[in-house]
C-alpha cells in the first residue's frame, strides 16, 4: 500500500432510518479516522460538507440507491443538484437490471447521463454495479461498458442486497480494466485483514460502514507495531 488504509476509506453513513443527531456523530467518526471521504444519505449532504469543512475527509453521496431503478434522466438532475450542494464525489447505482438483461445501450446510456454531469464539475463519479446478482461474464462487460461511458470508478456493491465484495469479483474488475478506471470494493469489508487484501488486488478506493472505521484503521496500527518489534 503506498498510503495508510484510512486513506482508501469511503466511510458509508446510509442507514435510512438514522436520526440527523446519529448522522452527525457517524460523520464525526469518519472525520475523526480521517476518512478520504464520508459517503451519506442526500439528505445529510449540508451537515456533512459542514462538519468536514477544513478537515481531511471530503463529501460523498449516493445516487439512485439502493436500486438504481430511476429514470436516467432524473438521475442528471439527481446529479446537478447534488454538485450545486458542493459534494465532491458521486456514488451512482446503475440500473443492474438491464445489465442482467443485456441491454448495454441502456446501461451505457444510464451512466452517460450522469458521467456527462459530474466531468464537467471535477466530481468523481463511481458506478455501483450490485456485483451480488451478477455473473462474472455480466461484471466484466458492465466494467467495460463504465469505462466507454467515462466513469472514474467500477464499485461492486450498495451494502444493500444479498452480498458484497468478493476476491473472485473485485480480481474480474481489476483484470478488465487494465488500469482504464479506478476499483472500489464495499461490503463485507470488516477488518484491516480483509482491507488490507483488496488494496493488494488493486482497489483504490475501499466502500466500508462507518462502524468498522474502529476495527479496520486499529488493526493496521496494531500490523504496524507487530512487524516493528
Amino acid at each position: 500500500m503506498n498510503k495508510t488504509i484510512n486513506r482508501y476509506l469511503d466511510a458509508a453513513v446510509l442507514y435510512p432510518e438514522m436520526a440527523r443527531r446519529d448522522a452527525r456523530e457517524a460523520i464525526k467518526t469518519a472525520i475523526d479516522y480521517q476518512s478520504r471521504t464520508v459517503c451519506v444519505r442526500p439528505c445529510d449532504i449540508d451537515i456533512a460538507l459542514e462538519q468536514s469543512q477544513g478537515t481531511q475527509t471530503e463529501v460523498c453521496v449516493v445516487l439512485g440507491f439502493p436500486h438504481g431503478c430511476g429514470l436516467s434522466e432524473v438521475k442528471a438532475l439527481e446529479a446537478k443538484a447534488y454538485i450545486e450542494k458542493g459534494v465532491h464525489e458521486i456514488d451512482m447505482v446503475v440500473n443492474y437490471g438491464f445489465i442482467r438483461s443485456h441491454e448495454w445501450d441502456l446501461v451505457e446510456n444510464d451512466i452517460l447521463s450522469v458521467s456527462e454531469v459530474t466531468r464537467p464539475a471535477g466530481v468523481i463519479l463511481k458506478v455501483i454495479l450490485e456485483t451480488s446478482e451478477l455473473s462474472l461474464e455480466q461484471v466484466a462487460r458492465a466494467t467495460e461498458i463504465a469505462i466507454k461511458a467515462q466513469a472514474d470508478f467500477v464499485k461492486t456493491s450498495t451494502g444493500f442486497a444479498s452480498g458484497g465484495a468478493t476476491r473472485e469479483v473485485v480480481k474480474t474488475m481489476v483484470d478488465t480494466a487494465k488500469g482504464r478506471i479506478k476499483i472500489k470494493p464495499s461490503g463485507g469489508i470488516r477488518d484491516y485483514a480483509r482491507a488490507k487484501m483488496f488494496v493488494d488486488l488493486g482497489a483504490d478506493r475501499l466502500g466500508i460502514g462507518y462502524t468498522s472505521l474502529a476495527a479496520i484503521c486499529g488493526g493496521e496500527s496494531a500490523a504496524t507495531a507487530s512487524t516493528n518489534k
